[in-house]
């Protein structure tokens, strides 16, 4: 699979986006003071609140990229040893004896005569014949755009970290801010002469 995944370049990326994925950027706080001074954030428990839910969104993202990401991966080998098979049955001019699974724990021996053509599936229980020649080139074609997708799906994911990262980082600095306010606002209660 090394060898298939370095051949396939990534998809470029649409214009003026970061991610295929359409994920949005979370702005890191530079300026905590002036971002809490906004009319929209006079409660630093309102702020934390947002950025919560904002990281909970970014999470639920990651769960289903990663998802995503497990199923392509487990894709490819599949592709392969069919496009591996269809070579195979290529090369045959001869019967072939071969075992094949017939359920759990049993398989079954059988003659396999040469042939110029497969049946593959192509999802949603459905199943086409195919020239050999057509198989390979449909193959072919499925591995380059699951590698594609792929690749795709490894770089959403390193940009959702990042955000996921600044989030928290956001989120730290909120509360950060809000801690030294309340210090700030007792040691002003504390030192008020009654």
């Amino acid at each position: 699979m090394t060898g298939i995944m370095d051949s396939v370049e990534m998809p470029k990326l649409p214009e003026n986006q970061k991610t295929f994925a359409g994920i949005p950027e979370a702005v890191f706080l530079e300026e905590i003071d002036t971002f809490m001074s906004q009319p929209e954030n006079e409660n630093c428990e309102k702020v934390l609140q947002r950025l919560d839910e904002q990281h909970g969104k970014y999470r639920f993202m990651a769960c289903n990229l990663e998802a995503r990401r497990r199923k392509l991966k487990s894709q490819i080998p599949d592709l392969e040893r069919s496009l591996e098979m269809v070579n195979v049955l290529r090369k045959e001019d001869e019967e072939r004896e071969t075992q094949f699974l017939l359920s759990d724990q049993v398989f079954i021996k059988t003659l396999v005569p040469p042939t110029k053509t497969v049946y593959l599936w192509l999802g949603a229980s459905v199943m086409l014949e195919y020239p050999l020649d057509e198989a390979e080139a449909l193959l072919n074609q499925n591995i380059t755009s699951a590698v594609g997708n792929l690749k795709s799906v490894e770089h959403d994911q390193d940009f959702l970290r990042d955000q996921i990262t600044t989030t928290e980082v956001n989120m730290a600095r909120v509360y950060n801010w809000g801690v030294k306010k309340r210090q700030a606002a007792t040691k002003t209660t504390a030192t008020t002469p009654s």
